[in-house]
């Protein structure tokens, strides 16, 4: 996926840290009327690479989807040493209609684990904006044995979402990773992790919610 790819529709930034949106504006439930536009400055990573990370967005304002093809950890057997950890970092520019914040509600993901007893595996999300000195990260483990479709789901209270600055256009950056360790499994036995659904893809949904901007 080249630098400037340009996609209309609903997407916005994750459960991260920026300057919140006056506790006074309301909070509403239906998304605005005019469409987002989503410039992917960048897609890097070895869980990604080139051609194999897709960005699509709801019709409704509501969500997008961040689809791999070839995102998987692996460990043990005759594994690549390198091979237990996998990653994939997103910049998206995101335009957002005047006069509205956003801030994600949750995020799914998804995928296929097959761990040995003894092996274990990981799946990391971290979020922050372009010039922001915090991030937030979400860790979700899973132990051997297991063979299985995973998902697992970062989530955040109303009361506790953190909504873009208003009025200012700032990257954000989603850092995903996968990581394999083969603990005290069997010698020559492999355990991976991949995100990974039915089709052969990877899927993961971002949600999202809206508050309008205070006025001046």
């Amino acid at each position: 996926m080249a630098g400037g790819l340009l996609l209309s529709g609903a997407v916005a930034a994750l459960l991260t840290t920026a300057i919140p949106a006056s506790s006074s504006s309301p909070v509403i439930d239906n998304p605005p009327p005019d469409k987002i536009v989503i410039d992917v400055a960048t897609v890097n990573g070895s869980g990604c690479p080139a051609g194999t990370a897709a960005v699509a967005v709801s019709p409704d304002n509501t969500a997008f989807t961040v689809t791999y093809s070839d995102y998987l950890a692996q460990a043990g057997g005759n594994s690549d040493p390198t091979a237990f950890r996998k990653n994939c970092q997103l910049n998206l520019i995101v335009h957002v209609p005047q006069g509205f914040t956003y801030a994600i509600a949750s995020a799914d993901y998804r995928g296929f684990a097959s761990l040995q007893s003894g092996a274990s595996s990981t799946q990391r999300a971290s979020y922050y904006f372009q010039g922001s000195p915090n991030t937030a990260s979400k860790t979700h483990p899973f132990s051997g044995p297991y063979n299985d479709d995973w998902q697992a789901t970062d989530s955040t209270d109303w009361a506790q979402l953190v909504w873009s600055p208003c009025g200012v256009l700032r990257n954000f950056n989603i850092n995903t990773e996968l990581r394999v360790n083969a603990g005290t499994s069997a010698p020559g036995k492999v355990s991976f992790m991949t995100m990974d659904s039915t089709d052969g893809d990877i899927s993961t949904v971002y949600h999202l919610a809206w508050k309008q901007c205070p006025t001046s």
